[in-house]
Protein backbone atom coordinates (compact mmCIF):
# COMPACT_ATOMS: atom_id res chain seq x y z
CA UNK A 1 0.00 0.00 0.00
CA UNK A 2 1.43 3.61 -0.92
CA UNK A 3 1.19 5.92 1.47
CA UNK A 4 -0.58 9.56 0.51
CA UNK A 5 2.02 12.62 0.34
CA UNK A 6 1.72 16.11 -0.43
CA UNK A 7 4.02 16.88 -3.52
CA UNK A 8 5.13 20.55 -2.54
CA UNK A 9 6.89 18.58 0.42
CA UNK A 10 9.49 16.81 -2.14
CA UNK A 11 11.49 19.21 -2.83
CA UNK A 12 11.91 20.63 1.29
CA UNK A 13 12.76 16.52 1.44
CA UNK A 14 15.10 16.57 -0.61
CA UNK A 15 17.03 19.95 1.47
CA UNK A 16 16.84 17.95 4.55
CA UNK A 17 18.72 14.81 3.09
CA UNK A 18 20.71 17.19 1.97
CA UNK A 19 21.29 19.16 5.12
CA UNK A 20 21.00 16.47 7.76
CA UNK A 21 21.86 17.07 11.82
CA UNK A 22 24.94 15.72 13.01
CA UNK A 23 22.66 12.94 14.78
CA UNK A 24 20.50 12.25 11.62
CA UNK A 25 24.00 12.53 9.76
CA UNK A 26 25.25 9.47 12.68
CA UNK A 27 21.92 7.76 12.88
CA UNK A 28 21.38 7.22 8.97
CA UNK A 29 25.58 6.64 7.95
CA UNK A 30 26.37 4.49 10.87
CA UNK A 31 23.42 2.43 11.05
CA UNK A 32 20.35 2.51 9.06
CA UNK A 33 21.73 3.24 5.51
CA UNK A 34 23.46 -0.47 5.52
CA UNK A 35 20.86 -2.27 7.70
CA UNK A 36 19.60 -5.30 5.87
CA UNK A 37 15.54 -4.04 5.95
CA UNK A 38 15.60 -0.81 3.97
CA UNK A 39 14.99 2.56 5.66
CA UNK A 40 14.38 6.07 3.80
CA UNK A 41 15.07 9.60 5.18
CA UNK A 42 13.12 12.11 4.89
CA UNK A 43 10.12 10.40 3.59
CA UNK A 44 7.04 12.51 2.64
CA UNK A 45 3.83 10.81 4.35
CA UNK A 46 0.10 12.77 4.54
CA UNK A 47 1.43 16.65 5.44
CA UNK A 48 4.47 15.57 7.08
CA UNK A 49 8.32 14.72 6.45
CA UNK A 50 9.43 12.15 8.81
CA UNK A 51 13.10 11.29 9.49
CA UNK A 52 13.42 7.93 9.13
CA UNK A 53 11.05 5.23 7.83
CA UNK A 54 10.43 1.92 7.36
CA UNK A 55 7.75 0.26 4.96
CA UNK A 56 7.62 -3.26 5.94
CA UNK A 57 7.80 -2.47 9.07
CA UNK A 58 5.78 0.49 9.37
CA UNK A 59 8.23 2.04 11.59
CA UNK A 60 8.93 5.68 11.51
CA UNK A 61 12.21 7.25 13.60
CA UNK A 62 11.90 10.76 14.72
CA UNK A 63 15.24 12.15 16.59
CA UNK A 64 13.63 15.00 18.87
CA UNK A 65 16.05 18.11 19.12
CA UNK A 66 14.99 21.04 22.06
CA UNK A 67 12.55 22.31 20.06
CA UNK A 68 10.67 19.01 20.52
CA UNK A 69 10.06 20.21 24.00
CA UNK A 70 8.31 23.05 23.87
CA UNK A 71 4.06 22.83 24.73
CA UNK A 72 4.09 23.84 20.85
CA UNK A 73 6.59 21.26 19.91
CA UNK A 74 4.91 18.78 22.03
CA UNK A 75 1.48 19.55 21.31
CA UNK A 76 2.72 19.29 17.47
CA UNK A 77 4.44 15.92 17.69
CA UNK A 78 1.28 14.37 19.52
CA UNK A 79 -1.25 15.93 16.57
CA UNK A 80 1.45 14.62 13.50
CA UNK A 81 1.62 10.93 15.78
CA UNK A 82 -2.52 10.59 15.74
CA UNK A 83 -2.57 11.34 12.19
CA UNK A 84 0.08 8.90 11.07
CA UNK A 85 -0.59 6.29 13.42
CA UNK A 86 -4.11 6.22 11.34
CA UNK A 87 -1.76 4.36 8.62
CA UNK A 88 -0.41 1.76 10.72
CA UNK A 89 2.37 3.19 11.41
CA UNK A 90 4.40 3.34 14.85
CA UNK A 91 7.29 5.98 16.06
CA UNK A 92 9.91 5.50 17.83
CA UNK A 93 11.09 9.27 19.17
CA UNK A 94 14.67 9.57 20.41
CA UNK A 95 16.52 13.10 21.35
CA UNK A 96 19.75 13.83 20.08
CA UNK A 97 21.44 13.00 23.31
CA UNK A 98 20.33 9.70 23.25
CA UNK A 99 21.92 9.19 20.04
CA UNK A 100 25.24 11.16 20.95
CA UNK A 101 25.94 9.21 24.17
CA UNK A 102 23.62 5.67 23.63
CA UNK A 103 24.29 4.94 20.19
CA UNK A 104 24.42 1.27 20.82
CA UNK A 105 21.51 1.28 22.88
CA UNK A 106 19.41 3.38 20.35
CA UNK A 107 20.28 0.58 17.51
CA UNK A 108 19.43 -2.18 19.09
CA UNK A 109 15.55 -0.83 20.20
CA UNK A 110 15.81 -0.16 16.60
CA UNK A 111 16.22 -3.34 15.41
CA UNK A 112 14.32 -4.97 18.04
CA UNK A 113 11.11 -3.06 16.91
CA UNK A 114 11.78 -3.63 13.45
CA UNK A 115 12.17 -7.49 14.16
CA UNK A 116 9.11 -7.25 16.72
CA UNK A 117 6.54 -5.04 13.25
CA UNK A 118 7.53 -7.45 10.91
CA UNK A 119 6.91 -10.79 12.50
CA UNK A 120 3.01 -9.86 12.82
Amino acid sequence: MSLPYQRKLIPRAKELRRDMTPQERHLWYDFLKDYPVRFQRQKAIDSFIIDFYCASAKLMIELDGSQHFSAQGLAYDEERSDVLSKYGLAVLRFTNTEIEKQFDVVCQRIHQEVEDRRIK
